[in-house]
């Protein structure tokens, strides 16, 4: 429920935004529904003695790795300096031991062989290359490492059941994928996929969808989407174990390195 609470210590918030996630969280709904589907997906049973957030943005997901696995290594990578640095100075204020950040681009990182886990969510649609940040990717896994990946679907239902083309988002290069193309870039980066599917099931999506015509994904109307996130969010959370079978606004795909 309060995914994002060490945005407490955020310096770039307000007093009066800090006690808002400190109420609720971090509020912005896609972000809470990509992070609830992603932790479900990570193979239980297993020893990730280091995981990498590829792309970790905020920090929220890398935050909620580091507190979910606490004899873990947790690194989050992002190419945002701004990003970067305000992640380091929540991790200074929040006591943090077993997380760090790099000022770093998925697509010239040179990391052999170095993670068990890599978690990767809605960072392709961003790189013109996506295969070659996939081929990175690999080279970073250890044998038999695991990589959780979630991009966006090409389409999405909009605004109830209608099928349209997902979100345009300014920074990204494509809308989404199909789910038989993003596989099939995947298993030429060298994986082998273990599960793959849809997210964002009717009431996520419908969550979601409100959430977008509010913020245009553009974090606009802030005063009216603070009174509707608490129940965009108990909406998405009626719906979390709905995972569509055949039209999600997200893609998922969970694979190893043989």
């Amino acid at each position: 429920m309060f995914l994002g609470k060490e945005q407490i210590y955020n310096p770039s918030i307000s007093l009066l935004e800090k006690l808002y996630v400190f109420l609720f969280g971090m509020p912005i709904v896609g972000l809470r529904i990509r992070c609830r589907n992603i932790l479900s997906l990570i193979p239980k049973n297993r020893d990730y003695k280091n995981i990498l957030d590829a792309g970790s943005g905020s920090g929220v997901l890398t935050f909620e790795l580091a507190r979910k696995f606490k004899n873990s290594q947790v690194t989050g990578f992002d190419l945002d300096p701004e990003e970067i640095g305000i992640s380091e100075a929540i991790v200074v204020r929040a006591g943090y031991q077993n997380v760090l950040f790099k000022n770093t681009d998925i697509e010239t990182m040179n990391e052999k062989e170095c993670f068990d886990l890599i978690i990767c969510v809605d960072i392709l649609e961003h790189i013109e290359d996506d295969l070659s940040a996939l081929k990175k990717l690999f080279n970073a896994l250890k044998e038999d490492g695991i990589l959780v990946l979630h991009v966006p679907a090409l389409y999405r239902r909009y605004p109830v059941s209608k099928k349209s083309l997902n979100f345009y988002v300014p920074t990204h290069v494509r809308y989404g994928y199909e789910i038989e193309d993003i596989k099939e870039k995947v298993i030429k980066a060298g994986f082998c996929i273990d599960i793959s599917g849809y997210t964002y099931g009717f009431m996520e999506t419908l969550a979601n969808n409100i959430s977008y015509m509010i913020t245009k994904a553009q974090k606009k109307n802030k005063v009216l989407y603070a009174f509707a996130f608490p129940i965009l969010n108990i909406i998405s959370l009626i719906g979390q174990s709905a995972r569509p079978e055949e039209l999600g606004a997200g893609v998922f795909i969970v694979c190893c390195k043989k």
